[in-house]
């Protein structure tokens, strides 16, 4: 069968390279066209387009974009319709994937919607357009498939992908890493700042005014895959900051504690059993459009999951040199980090367990006319 995907930023890029896998495995003879990265590259099949050639970060951003998005969904509604795939699937990333979605159903595309857009976070009138273009959705968060119940629409629970990824990888020497990477004896405060330019500059401006006030730490910041050294060169010229490109799930093996932007990156940083600070700082504009229309407790992934405060959120004005000090030296704290631990331990078993690429591709196969 003839599969096309489509993903946006570097989790999509990750999932959706799983789930390839997956397709492969379910479908050998599979052929496969998409819109994603690196990692989806290296599993095979047909890059259309990079994930990095469409990360545009807040309203404003997309504001200033709006000719250039509306040239590449044209480009990839001409793609999919001279590719003619049996399958169209779209992995999370909603603002592009829900234009898509809207033009493909009536043109008799059967869809599949991978990681569900976050409707039950904000623009909830958003479920209707799901319900009409979507045959079927995956989600992998226990509470999504409770807020869609309510709108009668079913959906399938397949857990979270990151429990594979992040089961797959290997166990890291600490010291040879420390070796292999130009670091210390010292234990480890990993920065992750983000994907995007703006997004990286603006955190990494306050993350980095701490790192005099932990000199019994080192402080790496992991390099977004989007990202080249490059860029990264003026916020490493710090004296103990360091920077490593493409090893953030390395990095986080042996951390002994992390500031992360909100995101993903929040639950890949619990699952590798590490404190962290959670920090977001938008432009005054975007972030003020947010709040209007988000309603939500929290903006963390481990807070929402488990429906209260377990990690510190700094957020806007919050997020700041003096509160992110305190926050940072309480995550080092011996009794606060064991307590932390345990509720990283029921955060991992809400998430259902592992096979989340393996059960979603036989459910696409099988939706497929498979056997």
């Amino acid at each position: 069968m003839k599969y096309y995907l489509i993903a946006g930023e570097a989790s999509g890029d990750l999932h959706g390279s799983n789930l390839m896998k997956a397709l492969l495995k379910e479908d050998p003879t599979a052929q496969i066209r998409f819109w994603g990265g690196d990692l989806m590259q290296a599993v095979g099949g047909q890059l259309v387009s990079h994930y990095r050639d469409r990360a545009f970060m807040g309203f404003s951003e997309v504001i200033l974009n709006l000719w250039k998005i509306s040239k590449l969904i044209r480009h990839c509604k001409n793609d999919i319709q001279e590719y003619q795939p049996d399958r169209l699937i779209f992995i999370d990333n909603s603002g592009f994937n829900l234009r898509i979605a809207k033009w493909a159903k009536p043109q008799g595309f059967e869809t599949h919607y991978y990681i569900s857009p976050q409707v039950w976070a904000s623009r909830e009138g958003r479920v209707k357009t799901i319900k009409d273009t979507i045959d079927h959705m995956y989600v992998v968060l226990p509470f999504v498939k409770d807020f869609y119940a309510k709108h009668n629409y079913p959906v399938h629970f397949v857990g979270h992908p990151l429990l594979d990824a992040i089961a797959e990888k290997k166990q890291i020497d600490p010291v040879l890493f420390k070796t292999e990477n130009s670091l210390d004896d010292r234990p480890i405060i990993a920065l992750l700042p983000g994907s995007r330019k703006q997004e990286i500059s603006k955190m990494l401006e306050v993350m980095l005014s701490v790192v005099e006030d932990f000199t019994d730490y080192q402080f790496v910041i992991a390099g977004a895959p989007s990202q080249d050294a490059e860029f990264y060169a003026p916020f490493i010229q710090k004296q103990n900051v360091h920077l490593l490109l493409n090893q953030t799930y390395d990095l986080l093996s042996v951390s002994n504690a992390a500031l992360v932007t909100s995101g993903t990156a929040t639950l890949e940083t619990a699952l590798f059993k590490v404190p962290q600070v959670v920090c977001y700082r938008g432009s005054r504009i975007s972030y003020e459009i947010a709040r209007r229309i988000i309603k939500l407790k929290y903006i963390s992934l481990v807070n929402l999951i488990l429906d209260k405060e377990v990690v510190t959120e700094l957020i806007q004005t919050d997020f700041n040199t003096k509160r992110l000090r305190k926050e940072l030296t309480a995550t080092l704290d011996d009794y606060q980090r064991a307590t932390l631990f345990l509720d990283y331990y029921d955060l991992e078993q809400k998430l259902g367990g592992k096979g989340a690429s393996e059960k979603t591709a036989r459910l696409i196969f099988v939706a497929s006319g498979g056997s």
